[in-house]
């Protein structure tokens, strides 16, 4: 590695001071992302809805998001990265407060799923951007992911726990007010942000890519939130995606060879080692989400638990992912990457068998809490150093491009987690549904295993 201790690996003041807003930014996003699993029967009680009217609320935030990252990467060089990080947060704050006062599902879809998903893609673009170019020797940048990311997997596994307390005090409307608070908070500490970089008002936007890419993973995800409905309506679906995904990459390879600048350039799945870390990204974040999901909605709909009890029994996951998280900055350190991402993902799976093992023979509630903490040891193992691998693949002048595909392949894979388990489970919500949709993400998580072993050996420091 060759740094001495002392002098660039503790972040300095004004390094800290910039850390804080970009850290607690992931955390909120993805707080957004779980703690909507806890409020499942308080919301549809209030707002005269079902369990799926709220599978597809929260499932409707994670695609807008997926759909939108890549268009938000892009539009940061155009922008300058802490004007889209600020417009994101102000558009997300409305969101929050327009769903606190959501008088019914409509609305609840419109502040939570859309307002709040288009700020999140206008702002997580910018977090990884800017940590990426402010934080500039591979030890310091490491430990900068390790914080945000460490940040963002408390959010998604403490979402549950923090969103049933406030829900069981006061009511689900307060979660959403609490959102708007902390984003209030990251807004006044994000004034020291200084854009290392000059937006460039010139930059071309490729607003057909933008469009087509959106217009197709929308298609695939309500393909199969379709599927415990209609399997024509689901086939058509998927059909539709499928051929607009084809049009879009078809557009990106004409705009490339007339000379344009395109949404994605076909360059960034060139290089084999971003990919796989890519696909280990989209199935991690399928496997937290997933798995959240199906737990959180069985809790409550088939055990009738309440949101607290639900949240405290998430409290085994979040302490999971924090122990491994906490701990990435020295296990990248003695371990190859490859090797770290490979046991995240055996760990994982594992959580997810025993998961599946449990639920008969305990009736306790208690009964969760091994196979949930072994799926977060496994997911906060190998979370950072996915996007280390892929982050680290490219240059500083690809990062804007590279960061909004690495954010949309996650959402994506949030977002499909919650389609693929919350469709199997709500079409019938019974423990035979619950197993069968723990055994689908349990099969995912073996193909998110087999791409972690096909990494190439790396030294356990990737230095640029």
């Amino acid at each position: 590695m060759g740094h001495d201790a002392g002098t660039s690996i503790r972040p300095s003041a004004a390094q800290r001071r910039v850390l804080a807003p970009l850290a607690l930014a992931q955390f909120i996003c993805s707080f957004a992302g779980s703690n909507m699993n806890v409020m499942i029967n308080d919301i549809s009680e209030d707002l005269d809805t079902t369990v799926q009217g709220v599978q597809i609320a929260i499932t409707i935030f994670l695609l807008v998001m997926a759909a939108l990252m890549i268009p938000g990467g892009k539009l940061t060089d155009r922008y300058g990265r802490k004007r889209c990080f600020l417009a994101g947060l102000v558009v997300y704050g409305i969101g929050a407060l327009l769903s606190a006062a959501a008088p019914g599902l409509g609305v609840l879809i419109l502040g939570n799923s859309i307002l709040e998903g288009v700020g999140t893609a206008l702002l997580i673009p910018p977090v990884y951007i800017l940590t990426t170019l402010l934080f500039t020797d591979m030890a310091s940048r490491a430990r900068a992911f390790g914080a945000i990311m460490a940040l963002g997997g408390i959010g998604a596994a403490a979402g549950p726990l923090i969103g049933g307390l406030i829900t069981s005090w006061l009511s689900w409307r307060a979660a959403f007010v609490f959102q708007a608070l902390v984003i209030a908070l990251i807004v006044v500490l994000s004034r020291h942000i200084e854009d290392p970089l000059p937006p460039d008002p010139t930059r071309p936007f490729d607003t057909v890519g933008a469009v087509l890419s959106a217009a197709g993973l929308v298609l695939v995800v309500m393909g199969i939130l379709a599927a415990d409905n209609n399997v024509w309506l689901m086939t058509g679906l998927l059909a539709l995606g499928a051929l607009t995904l084809l049009w879009f990459f078809r557009h990106v390879r004409a705009r490339e060879a007339a000379g344009k600048e395109p949404l994605l350039s076909t360059s960034l799945f060139r290089d084999r080692t971003s990919n796989l870390g890519l696909v280990t990204q989209n199935v991690q974040w399928l496997l937290l989400m997933g798995s959240s999901f199906t737990v959180a909605a069985y809790l409550q709909v088939v055990r009738g638990y309440d949101a607290v009890e639900t949240g405290v029994i998430f409290t085994a996951a979040t302490l999971g992912l924090l122990a491994t998280s906490l701990a990435a900055e020295r296990l990248a350190k003695r371990r190859p990457q490859r090797t770290l991402i490979t046991a995240g993902f055996v760990v994982a799976v594992a959580g997810i068998v025993v998961l599946i093992a449990m639920v008969n023979s305990f009736p306790s509630a208690w009964a969760f809490a091994p196979g949930l903490l072994l799926l977060g040891l496994g997911l906060g193992l190998m979370l950072t150093p996915s996007v280390n691998v892929v982050q680290s693949s490219f240059p500083e002048e690809r990062q804007g491009e590279i960061s909004g595909l690495s954010r949309s392949v996650s959402n994506l894979g949030s977002s499909l987690g919650t389609a693929v388990a919350g469709t199997i489970l709500v079409a019938e919500l019974t423990t035979s549904a619950y197993a069968a949709a723990m055994i689908t993400l349990a099969v995912l998580g073996l193909v998110g295993l087999t791409a972690a072993m096909l990494l190439p050996k790396t030294p356990a420091t990737g230095d640029h």
